[in-house]
């Protein structure tokens, strides 16, 4: 047998970054582009840009395509696919409120088909059973973090990965259902409960990467959206916490187990498939005149009256509402300032007409208030991101319960129910039944969204 000749560390870590490289190097044609192998100028050989630190000098992720325009459409029924991230029911319960929340004219359904410990060929082997019975008309895909096997690249794992996730999207193709592809995220820490792991935890992060090249290039390939997960996560992982003051440790991005992300790593993900799946985020406008005390609205808001300072509105379209620290990394709060979530898709703005800019501005909105130039005021001030706490927030919460009871028996219902006994004798029966049993848990949801009635106070303080 021939001797095999020990690696070190570096050498080991620079033979699998050119491993990635010859496997990951292709180049990525845009959602649209077409042409032969030849049509040089077509190609794209851009990287993203990363910070400063040693802990971003070996990787070098290919720049992801910006969304392009609105990919969902009315009416139509969402199914979220994925890992054990998946069926934590984090993310896809911030995908869900938010689309039967803050867009209900969407009038957009969801079911969440989320399998622990699941890689891309576990789904193959179920999407027609779990998935495609219930005919999706679109869905949101995230895999890579056990198809990543918890070890180094290689170039083998990465075709298989490609080839599997390949598959997935044909099929939903083939099905007529449209695809948003998921990446990984990253790692924090090494799974310490998988036995055959190995390697580094910067190995697995550049495994990670170069799977989340392949998932943008399937995603190009195939013509869907690609919806970045790993760039975004990776980089607040290592940048949060120095900013907040804290260790890794204690602001962990990736999940306090290095994997299942908490409230903050799960926003970044709802964030990335919102974004992908079009969204404009914008969620309403009021506009006074505090001199003419005139008042109008735009969105599925109705101005009740206004006097000059109080606005009195009705609203049938929340903000996303989100409380906590934002130094806590189990916060909806905290991963809205990891991401631009409150800009991109959490606008619910106020514009005071009427007003000097170098006069101060007080704004009321429920239990808070805040001071503004009258400049600011007049530019528009973003409700949902300056108030912490909103009249909405109970009605919120409701719509998030109803939620989760119904993804809960979602997780179930797939889980246990369609691959029991009953179900290998008469599966279309097993449907029927717990068809039966979800339905009113989603009319419980379609019900949650209730009118609220809430006022805005505007004051012009003295100079």
């Amino acid at each position: 047998m021939r001797n095999i000749p020990f690696l070190s560390p570096r050498k080991r870590l620079v033979s699998m970054v050119v491993a990635i490289t010859l496997l990951c190097g292709q180049p990525l044609i845009s959602l649209g582009q077409e042409g032969s192998s030849r049509a040089a100028s077509k190609r794209l050989y851009e990287y993203e840009t990363k910070p400063e630190g040693i802990e971003f000098a070996p990787f070098f992720p290919a720049k992801a395509l910006p969304p392009s325009g609105l990919y969902l459409k009315k009416g139509d029924r969402l199914a979220i696919v994925g890992d054990s991230i998946t069926e934590q029911k984090m993310y896809s319960r911030m995908i869900e409120n938010y689309l039967t929340a803050c867009v209900p004219e969407m009038n957009v359904t969801v079911r969440q088909l989320g399998w622990s410990g699941e890689k891309t060929d576990g789904f193959l082997r179920r999407m027609d059973r779990d998935c495609l019975t219930f005919q999706p008309t679109i869905a949101t895909v995230c895999y890579g973090m056990n198809d990543a096997r918890y070890r180094p690249f290689d170039v083998t794992n990465g075709r298989w990965y490609r080839d599997h996730y390949t598959d997935i999207v044909q099929r939903f193709k083939e099905a007529g259902v449209r695809v948003v592809v998921g990446s990984p995220g990253c790692s924090g820490k090494i799974a310490a409960w998988v036995g055959s792991k190995s390697g580094t935890l910067q190995e697995h992060n550049l495994h990670l990467c170069a799977l989340r090249d392949i998932a943008m290039e399937v995603a190009a390939a195939e013509k869907v959206p690609f919806a970045d997960i790993f760039w975004p996560m990776f980089q607040q992982q290592i940048l949060a916490p120095k900013r907040l003051g804290k260790t890794g440790e204690e602001f962990a991005v990736a999940g306090k187990d290095g994997i299942h992300p908490g409230w903050a790593g799960q926003t970044m993900m709802a964030y990335a498939f919102l974004n992908a799946l079009g969204v404009d985020g914008q969620l309403g406008e009021f506009r006074v005149d505090i001199n003419q005390k005139k008042a109008e609205a735009k969105g599925l808001h109705e101005v009740v009256a206004f006097d000059g300072k109080e606005l009195r509105v009705i609203s049938k379209q929340y903000p996303y509402c989100a409380s906590g620290s934002i130094e806590d990394d189990n916060s909806v709060r905290a991963g809205m300032e990891l991401v631009p979530f409150q800009d991109r898709l959490n606008r619910l703005i106020l514009i005071v007409d009427g007003v000097e800019k170098e006069s101060r501005v007080r704004i009321g909105w429920g239990e808070e208030s805040i001071e503004v130039s009258g400049e600011e005021a007049a530019a528009g001030i973003n409700l949902a991101k300056r108030f912490q706490k909103t009249p909405f927030d109970n009605a919120f919460a409701a719509v998030d319960a109803a939620v989760l009871a119904k993804q809960t028996y979602e997780t179930q219902q797939i889980k246990k129910e369609f691959h029991s006994e009953p179900a290998k004798k008469d599966f279309k029966k097993v449907v029927e039944d717990t068809e039966a049993i979800r339905k009113p848990l989603a009319e419980a949801v379609a019900r949650s969204v209730v009118p609220v009635e809430h006022r805005i106070v505007v004051e012009k303080l003295s100079r």
